[in-house]
């Protein structure tokens, strides 16, 4: 259906196909059966400290206000990301904001963080109990005063209902947001989030989304910081800023985060650099470019215990996941290995 519906879908501003998928998707009305795979058991995984039916997640983006999570867990996801979540309703940059740069299988976005703030989205998961693995991506509000204290009261407001919760430092179209890869800025953050932890007597997992434009010296300075502070996973990465000399498409120059194609090999090598220094003692979410088996698992072999898409659903489609965890299973008997973990940084 989504082949035959692509044309006419692609003709429409992004936003407004974004906009109709969420609204479609409202009505619920696909079986989760459709998107079921034989020997899916291969895919599964115990993880901060939830099992994850298959590696394969939302990356946040896609459902910012937390509105069609549990349908879009009957497409197959083993996971779903709601997010950024702001602590006030914002409506982000001005439009247009995203960009499809159909020859590159990428995009630009530069949305800004467009939610509908914490009262809201909290309220809205309450009422709507979670049917599989549901994660918040937290970030601060464009004219806050204080971004700390924007991370520090999403955490304050989602502990309670989130499986984990994300501290977004990544996004490129937030001013002063990356700023938290500095070493010192970030022991700062993530000192007043597990205080809030200890003060609430809480375990949370607690998850770091990391932008791939960072220097090479700092990979050890924010995995030491990590592993100090007791952050539960490492999302490697968020969009990128570089790596568009080479594309194709006239929206290239374009301001925003790059997603998609462009981005895989930038993320995998992150992850590749990140899973040395971590040593074991943080799992990896790998994002960028996952749109086949293949993406997938050089991801995990690059050492991604999960990983997420999204740019891959804008071209593929609601089957994306059960072709992707077709493909893994496919790749993992023939590699001879009994399970997905097996395969989690094996080519290093």
């Amino acid at each position: 259906m989504f082949s035959v519906l692509r044309p006419f879908l692609f003709k429409l501003d992004p936003e407004t196909t974004h906009d109709l998928a969420i609204k479609s998707l409202k009505f619920n009305y696909l079986p989760r059966k459709m998107f079921e795979v034989e020997d899916e058991q291969i895919l599964n995984i115990e993880l901060l400290g939830k099992n994850f039916p298959n590696p394969i997640g939302l990356a946040a983006g896609f459902d910012k206000s937390g509105e069609v999570y549990n349908s879009l867990l009957k497409f197959g996801f083993g996971f779903i990301e709601i997010g950024t979540v702001t602590p006030l309703k914002q409506f982000g940059n001005p439009k247009p904001r995203i960009f499809r740069l159909e020859d590159d299988s990428a995009s630009i976005n530069r949305l800004g963080f467009n939610n509908d703030g914490i009262e809201i989205i909290k309220n809205r998961i309450k009422s709507e109990k979670k049917k599989g693995v549901v994660g918040i991506n937290i970030g601060p509000n464009k004219n806050t005063k204080d971004q700390k204290n924007d991370f520090c009261l999403g955490l304050k407001n989602f502990f309670d209902i989130a499986d984990y919760i994300t501290v977004n430092i990544s996004s490129p179209n937030t001013e002063g947001l990356r700023d938290f890869h500095d070493q010192e800025k970030l022991e700062d953050l993530l000192l007043a989030l597990n205080k809030i932890k200890s003060e609430n007597k809480i375990n949370i997992p607690l998850l770091l989304k990391i932008s791939p434009d960072i220097k090479d010296n700092q990979i050890s300075e924010i995995a030491d910081t990590a592993i100090i502070n007791d952050i539960s996973g490492i999302i490697l990465t968020n969009t990128t800023n570089s790596n568009k000399d080479k594309l194709i498409s006239d929206f290239k120059k374009e301001e925003g985060g790059l997603s998609g194609e462009p981005l895989q090999q930038i993320s995998t090598n992150m992850i590749k650099k990140f899973y040395k220094q971590l040593n074991g003692k943080i799992p990896i979410i790998g994002v960028g470019g996952v749109n086949s088996g293949k993406s997938a698992y050089e991801k995990i072999i690059a050492g991604a215990s999960l990983l997420q898409l999204y740019t891959g659903l804008v071209y593929k489609g609601p089957s994306i996941v059960k072709n992707i965890k077709k493909e893994l299973i496919q790749i993992l008997k023939v590699e001879g290995l009994n399970n997905i973990k097996d395969a989690i940084g094996k080519n290093l």
